[in-house]
């Protein structure tokens, strides 16, 4: 079993990166074997496509022709039996890397001729609300999107603020062990 854990904030002791660990060491007890990506450290353009209806290399090949890391992420996604995603909420949406690698993502995935690469990959998200956290519940709204058009089923999806990260790092580490559980479940059938 392996669990892919991608994290988007430039703070790795902050609360996105927190919740993403606490999920992960939850996952790691379940008995998974978990890799950190963070994501504001890989280089994760937006998207330009090249041809003048707005596609391009996407559509014809599923790959984008901007030359960074999001064919490493979606290999990684590939590679993996589940995914948890923990962004920071900015203005109730995921962060700008998050929008940037999914937005070019699902056009690879869903619009060019190869079979989806991603699809099938069992989700947990997480929404970090640091600052008064009314955005949090439309953040998760925005990753149900991403996810549905990406052919990822959702195990579950968090809000965390600045008030409830004691007891939510506790239930991340929960939702983490629990994840690889259900997945193995859904597995065995």
């Amino acid at each position: 079993m392996r669990i892919l854990v991608m994290q988007a904030s430039p703070n790795e002791d902050g609360l996105t990166a927190s919740m993403a660990k606490e999920a992960m060491a939850g996952a790691e007890a379940a008995g998974a074997e978990t890799e950190l990506v963070h994501l504001r450290k890989l280089k994760l353009a937006a998207c330009d496509p090249e041809d003048e209806d707005g596609w391009g290399r996407c559509r014809r090949e599923s790959l984008c022709i901007i030359e960074d890391d999001l064919e490493m992420v979606r290999g990684k996604i590939a590679g993996a039996d589940g995914i948890v995603l923990s962004t920071p909420v900015y203005f109730g949406d995921v962060a700008e890397v998050v929008k940037n690698c999914f937005d070019r993502m699902r056009r690879c995935e869903r619009a060019g001729p190869a079979e989806p690469r991603v699809e099938g990959r069992w989700v947990l998200g997480i929404a970090a609300a640091g600052g008064g956290g009314g955005g949090g519940p439309t953040c998760l709204v925005a990753m149900e999107r991403y996810f549905a058009h990406l052919g990822m089923p959702i195990f579950d999806q968090m809000v965390v603020t600045r008030r409830s990260r004691e007891y939510m790092l506790a239930a991340a580490r929960g939702a983490g062990e629990r994840f690889v559980k259900y997945i193995e479940e859904q597995r065995a059938g």
